[in-house]
C-alpha cells in the first residue's frame, strides 16, 4: 500500500469546525490572517480557497448571504463582476499562470459544496498541470507551499482591486 502525505490538510481534523455559513463567519473574522482574506469591500470579498484543486485558487464571495444569484441587488453583482475580472489579472500577473478557470456552482446539483452562499471561484492553469498522477492515480500534486502563495497575492492584491 502506497501512501500519500498532505500535512496541509491536517487543520481541516483539528481545526474547530464552523456551525454557521463559512463565508459569513470569514466575513465577520474577515482580519484574522488565518481566513488568507485578501481583499475586501462594502460588497463582497476575495479568499482563498481553504482546499484548492489549484495553486492560487481563491473566491469572489458577495457579502450578502443567498444561494441564489438573482437575489443579489445589482450593485451587488456588478461589484463581484468586477472583483472576479480583477481576480483573474491578479493570478495571471502573479501566479503566473497560462490561463484560469472561472465557475460558480449553484446548488447541490450543480456541485456547490457551500451551496447556500453564492460565490464564484478563479483557478489558475497551467499547460500540463494535468498529468498521468492526476488522470491515471486520481491524485493530484501540488509544487507550491500555499502560504507564499497567500503571502505574494496578498502583497499585490491592492494594486488589482480598486
Amino acid at each position: 500500500m502506497e501512501h500519500l502525505y498532505a500535512p496541509w490538510r491536517y487543520t481541516y481534523v483539528k481545526d474547530e469546525k464552523i456551525d454557521t455559513c463559512v463565508f459569513c463567519h470569514i466575513l465577520n473574522n474577515k482580519n484574522d490572517e488565518k481566513y488568507e482574506v485578501l481583499f475586501f469591500d462594502e460588497f463582497c470579498f476575495v479568499v482563498m480557497n481553504k482546499y484548492p484543486y489549484s495553486p492560487g485558487h481563491i473566491m469572489v464571495v458577495p457579502n450578502f448571504h443567498t444561494a441564489n444569484i438573482e437575489d443579489l441587488e445589482e450593485k451587488v453583482w456588478q461589484r463581484v463582476s468586477t472583483r472576479v475580472r480583477q481576480g483573474v489579472k491578479l493570478l495571471k500577473n502573479i501566479m503566473p499562470c497560462e490561463g484560469v478557470n472561472i465557475g460558480m456552482n449553484l446548488g447541490k446539483a450543480a456541485g456547490a459544496g457551500i451551496e447556500e452562499h453564492v460565490h464564484y471561484h478563479l483557478l489558475p492553469r497551467w499547460i500540463g498541470d494535468t498529468n498521468f498522477i492526476s488522470t491515471l492515480g486520481g491524485t493530484r500534486v501540488y509544487p507550491a507551499d500555499f502560504k507564499e502563495i497567500f503571502r505574494k497575492l496578498k502583497a499585490s492584491s491592492k494594486d488589482f482591486f480598486l
